[in-house]
Parts: structure tokens; sequence; C-alpha cells
């Protein structure tokens, strides 16, 4: 992204210009650049829930609320690479999803559509002053009609309002199929239908590119990354809501459900009725993203060998990914190894994928990396390479989230795993793909 500093009347100033390569993947260096870059998988969305207004509940325990966001799920056609060696293929893959849900920005609040969104660090919407038609097709902010909003002028001076000769820095985010332009505003930002509030500030979009903000159900990303990612700390809502002291604990979950199950993420505490077992906790390795360190890849039992040296494989942890993610060279070596045929004719055979993550193997199933529908089956997998010294990095993405609950610990800097409890009619299912894929092998 780049930092422009403009007075009216008066040509730009080139704030910070400076590129890096980055593979598509969010990134934030310094914040004297105040660059970020996300990567977002959008695509052709096929509707699978009718538009509707997001409830939120907010339940109370003692004086602090414990507050829950239901989230609303749609599918998408997202793009995954698959192929062997030299010779790669693209095919589309429904197990894209998006997850969105409810927040409400000043006052009187506004409401909006979001991506909570674990792998970017702003939270980002559209302004009146966007008339481009990927803004006006959305739910767009109206600074002037909020009595506790602020003009800010530069992210590095987050109290500083815009003064009279309205100089002020504009960002632009680039990501992988478009960009966005915006201003720096601070506001009233609320989760629980105003349960819990903080001031904070936030990117407010003056013009988007129709790709792909056009073609996306929701307003905007609500970024909860460590703050590293973020312009700056006054951008970091989990941080603004952790000082103001309206979280019973710094750390949220997110619970990712099956079609026809509720999706939530819920701030404050962890929601122990939403997964079986304990709770497997990985230490952060590098603050930016939820980037935790992976020891190896199982294929069944048998480790690929594939994280050597002191750094081992580094993960991160993405809410706003919708695919599982590797280097092209693992995504490569993995399409040959699982060999999904595209007519799922092998799908009761296929193996089991692990993840050694702290000493622990967290494991997907078939039925959790390949997506069937109307008789094909694809690998939810994508080539994403992001060079040092940030990558190479695998991403767990929408895939892995809807298996495994996890819980995002700002205050001990660690990431918590445990299978995610869904539905006794979702359960059935797995059990009875489960029974059917041993039946086979044992032929």
């Amino acid at each position: 992204a780049q930092t422009l500093r403009v007075t009216p009347g008066l040509p730009p100033a080139n704030v910070a210009l400076e590129n890096e390569e980055a593979g598509g993947l969010r990134t934030k260096p310094a914040a004297s650049a105040r660059r970020a870059m996300l990567l977002n998988t959008f695509g052709l969305l096929l509707l699978l829930l009718p538009t509707a207004t997001v409830a939120v509940v907010a339940r109370h325990a003692s004086s602090i609320p414990t507050i829950v966001v239901p989230l609303m799920r749609r599918r998408k056609l997202g793009l995954s690479q698959v192929g062997s060696n030299s010779r790669r293929a693209a095919h589309r893959s429904v197990q894209a999803s998006e997850y969105y849900g409810q927040v409400s920005v000043g006052t009187p609040p506004q409401t909006f559509l979001v991506v909570f969104d674990t792998g970017s660090g702003n939270l980002l919407l559209p302004s009146r002053e966007c008339s481009s038609e990927a803004c006006t097709g959305h739910k767009r902010y109206d600074a002037s009609v909020s009595a506790t909003a602020m003009q800010i002028a530069f992210a590095d001076q987050p109290m500083t309002a815009v003064a009279t000769d309205g100089t002020r820095d504009i960002v632009t985010i680039t990501f992988g199929t478009g960009e966005m332009s915006g201003v720096y505003v601070r506001d009233n930002i609320c989760l629980g239908g105003g349960s819990i509030c903080c001031k904070a500030n936030f990117v407010a979009a003056t013009e988007e590119s129709d790709e792909p903000f056009s073609l996306v159900p929701f307003d905007g990303i609500l970024g909860l990354s460590l703050p590293q990612m973020a312009e700056g700390p006054a951008f970091s809502l989990v941080d603004r809501l952790t000082d103001e002291g309206v979280l019973k604990q710094s750390l949220f979950g997110v619970f990712f459900g099956n079609e026809g199950e509720q999706s939530e993420i819920t701030f404050g505490t962890i929601k122990e009725e939403s997964f079986v077992g304990k709770l497997h906790w990985a230490q952060v390795t590098e603050q930016g993203y939820w980037q935790v360190q992976m020891e190896d890849v199982l294929i069944e039992k048998d480790r690929l060998q594939l994280c050597t040296g002191s750094r081992k494989c580094q993960v991160a942890v993405d809410t706003g990914t919708s695919l599982l993610a590797a280097p092209s060279e693992v995504v490569d070596m993995l399409v040959e190894k699982l060999s999904v045929a595209e007519d799922c004719s092998n799908f009761n055979s296929l193996p089991s994928l692990g993840f050694i993550v702290a000493g622990e193997v967290l494991r997907l199933e078939p039925e959790d990396y390949v997506s069937q529908n109307g008789g094909s089956c694809t690998l939810g997998l994508m080539s994403l390479d992001i060079p040092p010294p940030r990558g190479p990095l695998f991403i767990f993405g929408d895939p892995f989230l809807r298996k495994y609950y996890t819980v995002y610990d700002r205050e001990k800097l660690r990431v918590g795993f445990a299978v995610a409890k869904h539905s006794s009619q979702t359960l059935l299912s797995i059990r009875r793909s489960r029974h059917l894929r041993a039946r086979r092998q044992q032929r």
C-alpha cells in the first residue's frame, strides 16, 4: 500500500512510498510506512443464505458482558491451484466460503456487515465520499451525521484532527485483484448491538475498484490481527477494547459452522460448548499475523519432512482466507500424493492430512479438505508464494477453521486449537462418510 500526504489545492506529496514484494499476502512493515497488503481470495459468489439482518447477542456475566456475534456464511467460487510438477491447472472450488457479521460505527450507530479477519489489522469501510459502483452498492459510512466522528490527519498522530488547510494522509491498500484508497477517521465502534464499544481509528474508503468489492455481499473488513498489522495502535480493535476495559479477557474465539449451522465469534471469553476435549495452545512466533510454528505435514502417519531449520514451517491462522494455502512446491507435492479424482471415485479411500503444531497433530479428513459438489471433487488448497523474510508461509483458512475451534489470546500471545463441536446431523454425516471409507479400504 502507499500513503500520500495531500493538501487541498496543492499537488500531493509522496510520503514513504516504498514497494514490497509480498506475493499478495497482507503485510504491515514499520508504522512510519503505514502500509498494508491484504490477501483475499475473492471470486464468484454462490449464495447459500438469503440476505438477512444479523442479530447480535450479548450475554451478561457479572458487570462485563460476553459478546457473541453471529456470522453469516456464503459460499463462493474460489480459485485453487492444482496440478503436478510443471503442469498446473486452475480449478474452481466450491469449498471457498465467506463468513461475515455485524458492527456498528458512530453516534447514532451506523450498522455494517464486515468480514472478521484475523489476517489484517484495520477496520475498512466504504465512506459517503466514495461514488464508485463498488461503494454505492453497499452501506456507506457517513461521518457528517455522527456526533462522535473525528477526521484524523495522520496515522502516526492518531489524535490529530485534520487542520483547516485540509492536509491529511490518503492511504492506498492493494488487494490481489484490486485496490482501495481512503482516509483516517476516529469514531465509536461497537459490537453486540452496542453492548461493548470503544473509540478507535479506521480507514474510510473514498475509492474502491469494482473488482473485487462490487462482487461481495459484505460492506467492509474488520481486522483482528495483532497490532503490528494495523496502521497504528489506535487502529487495533482488540487492543482498543482491552484498553477500555470492556472485555472480560483479552481474547476472542471463532466457530465456523458447516452448512445449516450458526457460525459465531465470541469476544472476551472461551465458549467451551463450541468444542470437544481440551484446547491445545501454540505460541505466536512472529507478531503481526496470528502466526505459529508447524513442525511437519503428514499424510496419514507419514511425515513429509517439509519443515527444516530452526524456523521450521510457519503458518498463519486466517479467518479471512477461504482455502488452505501453501507454497507452490508443497501444493504440487500434495496434489500428486493425494490424487483427488475429479469425479470423486477415490474419495472413500483418500488419506487424512495432518499438521504438527506444538507437538500435536491437527488432522483433516477428506471431508474437511475436499469439496464435493454435484459429483465433482476439488481440493481446497491454493498456492501462495511469500518471499523471505516473511515467507514461506502456510495459511490455515476456512476448511481448517470449520474443523477446529480457534482462540486468539492477545495477552499471552498464543493461539488455541480444539476440535469444533458440530451439530448431531453434521457429525452423523461425517461418521457415515468415514465408515464408508473404512469399508472400502478393507476390500
